[in-house]
């Protein structure tokens, strides 16, 4: 094989494997696809949590409470739902192209992902955020009948307290 066909075929075999990289737009589209469902399916749940327990009529305390394990739990999908947007536009962005259009706004930063360390710390952050708030739905639904089980409840709060803080204190 003299170099000029070794050159031909290297260059096909090299953009066959860069244009290889638009399979990640499959995992663009359905996570952006989730991500609506999810948004969708979670107002959906607040609607529904406050026709069935109207909090202008229900007067009893465990109406609210309901109420408000309902409203947390969809509270839950938005957050889940925003990780897959972030999710989403993090591997375009980092795969296919930058999104030109939201480089326009320089306020919004939040879906400007510049490496693979990036997407997965802004991954992490909302995936706390997703443990931190069904962590809370938990709580709610939970009966406390010994004072170790309100100590358990404290302590578990200030770990995650303490968590936050420290992923904080990293990102600054």
């Amino acid at each position: 094989m003299d170099k000029g066909n070794k050159n031909l075929i290297e260059r096909i075999i090299e953009n066959m494997l860069w244009n290889s990289r638009f399979v990640v737009f499959l995992a663009v589209f359905f996570s952006i696809t989730a991500a609506i469902a999810l948004f969708i399916f979670g107002s959906y749940e607040i609607v529904a949590a406050i026709m069935h327990e109207n909090p202008f009529t229900t007067i009893s305390k465990e109406g609210h409470g309901n109420l408000l394990v309902e409203i947390i739990a969809a509270v839950d999908l938005y957050l889940i739902s925003v990780v897959l947007l972030i999710f989403g536009f993090g591997i375009y962005e980092l795969f296919i192209s930058e999104i030109d259009v939201a480089r326009r706004n320089s306020t919004i930063t939040i879906l400007e992902i510049k490496n693979l360390d990036e997407l997965k710390n802004k991954i992490i952050k909302v995936i706390i955020m997703v443990l931190i708030v069904t962590f809370f739905e938990r709580v709610l639904n939970m009966k406390y009948e010994t004072p170790i089980e309100m100590l358990y409840f404290a302590s578990s709060i200030l770990i995650l307290a303490s968590g936050v803080y420290m992923i904080n204190k990293e990102s600054k």
